[in-house]
Formats: C-alpha cells, structure tokens, sequence
C-alpha cells in the first residue's frame, strides 16, 4: 500500500529550490527563475506539504493530497501558502527567509485503514475525516513528539477539532499514507540562496 515515490538527490534538491524560489520571487516581487525543463518524475501528479522551520520551531506547514497538477507545481504553491497563508502564524517577512529550513513531503496516493493495527509510527501518516470534520498529521510528527499509535490517533483527532478518541467511533474514516520526507538540511543545501 502507498506508492512511494522514490525520487533521487537531483530530483529532491531541485524541488527544495523551487521552493524556496516561489517564498523568494514573492517577497521580492519578481518572476520566479524555474527551470527550464524538469525532470519527468516532478511531471508526475502527487501530493505534497511544504514545511518550514526556523531555529528548529515550526514557521509554517500547508500541503495538499489534491495531485490535480504536477508535483513541482504542488511544491510551488505549498511553499507560498506555507509561507504567507498559514492561518497559525503572521506571514514571513523578508528578513526572516534566510533563517527558515524548508522540508517537503511528497505524499502517497491515500487507503483507508481497515484496522489501526495497520498503522506504523514513523512510516504512516494519518488523515481522519468524521461528517465535515478533517484532520491530518505527517508520519515525522508522531516521531518528533515520540508519540505511540494511540497518542498519534488522538492529536490526528485533535487536528480535526474531534476529540481525543474519535478515531474509535464508527462514523470516523481513517486514512493512511506514506510520505518521502527530505529537507534542505538533509542535503546540506543551505546556505547557498541569494543572487547567483
């Protein structure tokens, strides 16, 4: 279950820059310098969050399981919105981009789970949906807060403004997915941005 992607360091390296390109272009009010060609496998359509940390503290975090675009597309608008539309913080201001650390999460197609016993902390991201509810939280969270399945449920829940435990009620739908998660710190890629 759950297709990974399965980019290489080129593929992975370039959608960073795109990101942080698009965050760049629009603090600065120019056209985004995008490549000229890019690699068939950032054709392709897949979900992705963009996240961005400074100083090790979230900053901003939006992502979509919509792949109606192709992915290099999805990384573009992610890293805008994660920017400048995450409801949870001000939008960034120039002089704080140097210190922001991007990662991306290029997401599987999602299954239902039959049983939470399916569920692999650290492996499995989570999406819960209950009538007009929804929640969703990446794999890396559950291992950053050291969390248990259980735990993991709860703050999936949590996130869906349900209550801890809605994910032992009948009417909740459990959606899993796995995510191929790379940052800028793990291929030493900052900090090496500003005019070329």
């Amino acid at each position: 279950m759950g297709k990974v992607v399965g980019l290489n360091e080129a593929e992975k390296a370039l959608l960073l820059y795109i990101a942080r390109e698009s965050i760049a272009s629009a603090l600065e009010g120019r056209p985004p310098r995008l490549p000229q060609e890019v690699p068939p496998k950032l054709l392709e359509h897949y979900g992705a969050f963009v996240t961005l940390e400074k100083h090790g503290q979230l900053r901003g975090c939006i992502g979509t399981f919509h792949a109606d675009q192709p992915l290099y597309k999805i990384v573009f608008e992610m890293a805008r919105s994660a920017a400048f539309n995450d409801p949870r913080f001000p939008p960034l201001a120039p002089e704080e981009l140097p210190e922001i650390e991007i990662e991306i999460s290029v997401l599987s197609p999602m299954w239902r789970a039959q049983s939470i016993e399916e569920i692999e902390v650290g492996k499995h991201g989570i999406y819960i949906i209950r009538g007009l509810n929804r929640g969703v939280l990446l794999p890396q969270v559950a291992v950053e807060y050291g969390w248990d399945r259980e735990t993991f449920l709860d703050h999936t829940c949590l996130k869906a403004g349900l209550p801890p435990g809605c994910w032992q009620d009948p009417e909740t739908e459990i959606y899993l997915f796995t995510a191929e998660i790379f940052s800028e710190k793990d291929l030493n890629l900052k900090p090496q941005y500003g005019p070329h």
